[in-house]
């Protein structure tokens, strides 16, 4: 039996969402041309590279090519909700976060709650102190909105 505690390690889909967000914000300033050099960008990205999970490595590469060709449907549903806000003055982070969060919610079988929450994680670690706040709100509308 092993010594090691669990407790304190995050889970496989934390540690994959983590880097998905993370290829995802970098998309932000630099967009893949297509899908094979996406796939190979999300290979070469450091957060990708220090990551010892297989599991969590293909979980990353699911999110991230499910948002970047979901990315028009999900922009709009960040503009429908996201009051006075444009997009193009939504922060990098808090717009890969809703990105990612949104495609969980509308593509996946992760509850909305649930993917409402690991959004806010990802703020608190990644973004400033009012990043929860916003990204919750627009989340929880969104939700809202889609009738769960």
């Amino acid at each position: 039996m092993s010594n090691k505690k669990k407790g304190n390690r995050p889970g496989i889909r934390r540690v994959g969402r983590t880097c998905a967000f993370q290829v995802l914000y970098g998309q932000s300033f630099v967009k893949a041309p297509d899908t094979e050099a996406l796939k190979r960008w999300i290979q070469f990205n450091p957060a990708v590279v220090d990551q010892e999970s297989i599991s969590a490595i293909e979980f990353a590469e699911n999110l991230v090519l499910g948002v970047v060709s979901n990315r028009e449907t999900l922009d709009a549903v960040i503009d429908e909700h996201s009051q006075h806000w444009k997009l193009n003055r939504i922060a990098k982070v808090e717009l890969a976060i809703l990105r990612l969060c949104l495609y969980e919610m509308m593509f996946t079988d992760i509850p909305h709650k649930a993917a409402i929450n690991e959004a806010i994680e990802l703020a608190k670690g990644f973004g400033d102190e009012n990043s929860k706040n916003f990204i919750n709100g627009i989340l929880d509308a969104a939700a809202r909105g889609m009738g769960k």
